[in-house]
């Protein structure tokens, strides 16, 4: 099965249709519920629903997911009906499958109970197809439409002094290359409030984005949250939250991040963990919001880098 332990939940929906084509008594029999094995219509229903519930069980390769609203409607036509299952569910991927189980074994069940009312050639189901599909990465972008200019600044005593490689860092500025940020600037520094403060005074309103990575936790050396919180102008707590709630489902140490987000000048400052699951964990949280507030918000600096 596909790992999906590092994707954020989101609300997800998917809507798909199939069509079964029958002759004019057999959609008459619908239309009044009258068979030898009750009311196909409202038995496909609960067949369509519990195909959804149970989709995991059915396509090995699917994930369990918890379907908060299933629901199957039909439009009845001459010769045929159109069945419309609706599928809905938070988590961290999508329910197409569960859509396209319910319209399926809904047409299944219809046929089933309307077999014995004509010829087999006389019925056929068709056209089984996924209509729409909303949440997850196709309606929260994880990718700029235009390139903005980003800064990593890392955060780190021993890393500033070569006694061990940064591997935090670099995975944050690999992640905002995937997502499209460039040109991106980036640095080591030792946990020093003057040298954290020149360096956002060279960075802010230059780049869009300046992350910092280290220093947001509980030690005596972790200073960055101190030291740049008095520049923030404009705050923006619900990024930090995000991140801390999206850690603390995979490690409880999560709620000791001490993190801060807001607008410094014109650039969006973020602070992340100094380890690197902390880090791109945050990240992951947060981008789809990073990227939306690149694509409302027009006093950012240009994006590409400098104004």
């Amino acid at each position: 099965m596909k790992d999906v332990g590092m994707k954020p939940e989101s609300l997800r929906r998917a809507r798909a249709s199939a069509e079964l084509l029958a002759p004019p008594h057999c959609i008459e029999l619908l239309r009044s519920g009258d068979t030898e094995k009750g009311d196909p219509l409202k038995t496909a229903r609960v067949a369509g629903i519990l195909a959804a519930k149970r989709t995991d069980e059915l396509i090995p390769l699917c994930h369990p997911l918890p379907i908060h609203r299933a629901e199957v409607t039909y439009e009845l036509g001459d010769d045929r009906v159109r069945i419309i299952a609706e599928v809905e569910t938070i988590g961290p991927t999508g329910v197409e499958m569960e859509a396209l189980a319910a319209a399926s074994l809904a047409a299944l069940t219809i046929y089933d109970m309307l077999k014995p009312y004509c010829e087999p050639a006389e019925m056929s189901i068709r056209d089984c197809r996924l209509d729409e599909k909303r949440g997850g990465k196709s309606q929260y972008k994880r990718k700029l439409p235009a390139p903005a200019a980003a800064a990593v600044l890392v955060l780190s005593d021993t890393v500033a002094a070569g006694r061990k490689p940064d591997t935090a860092g670099r995975a944050v500025e690999s992640e905002l290359t995937a997502a499209g940020f460039a040109p991106i600037y980036y640095a080591v520094l030792p946990d020093e409030p003057a040298a954290l403060l020149d360096a956002i005074g060279e960075l802010r309103d230059r780049y869009a984005l300046i992350m910092t990575v280290g220093g947001t936790g509980i030690g005596k050396r972790d200073i960055t949250v101190d030291t740049l919180k008095p520049l923030i102008t404009r705050e923006l707590p619900g990024l930090m939250e995000a991140a801390r709630a999206f850690g603390q489902r995979r490690t409880p140490y999560a709620a000791m991040s001490r993190g801060i987000a807001g607008f410094v000048g014109d650039s969006v400052l973020v602070t992340l963990p100094g380890s690197r699951g902390g880090a791109t964990e945050s990240l992951t949280a947060i981008l789809p919001s990073l990227v939306h507030i690149f694509e409302v918000c027009r006093d950012l600096p240009h994006p590409g880098g400098y104004q």
